[in-house]
C-alpha cells in the first residue's frame, strides 16, 4: 500500500493568512486531525517573499486514510473557515511506495 503526500498551497485573501491560521489554530482542528486513523503529517508552512501564500504539506498512510479525513466534521468546519480567508487552492498528489 501506497502512502500519500499531498501538497496544498492556498493564496489568502489579501491580508488575511493569519487569520486563517489563527481560526484554524483557534478552533482545535489541528488537534483532531492529528488524532485520526492514518495520519502522518499535517503542517502549514508560510511562503517569506509572498504574505498570503501558505503551504500545507499532508502525510497518511493511505489515500483511503485521507479519503475519510475529508469525510470528518472537522474538515467541514475547515472548509468555512477557508472560505472566509482562502481565495485559491492548488493541489499536488503523490503517491509513495
Amino acid at each position: 500500500m501506497s502512502k500519500l503526500l499531498l501538497l496544498v498551497e492556498y493564496t489568502a485573501k489579501q491580508g488575511e493568512r493569519g487569520a486563517f491560521l489563527e481560526e484554524v489554530q483557534a478552533a482545535g482542528i489541528l488537534e483532531k486531525i492529528y488524532a485520526e486513523d492514518g495520519f502522518l503529517k499535517y503542517a502549514y508552512y508560510l511562503d517569506a517573499a509572498d504574505a498570503d501564500k501558505i503551504l500545507l504539506v499532508e502525510e497518511w498512510a493511505s489515500e483511503e486514510d485521507q479519503q475519510k479525513h475529508l469525510q470528518t466534521a472537522h474538515m467541514a468546519q475547515l472548509k468555512a473557515i477557508k472560505e472566509k480567508h482562502v481565495l485559491s487552492t492548488t493541489l499536488q498528489k503523490i503517491l509513495v511506495p
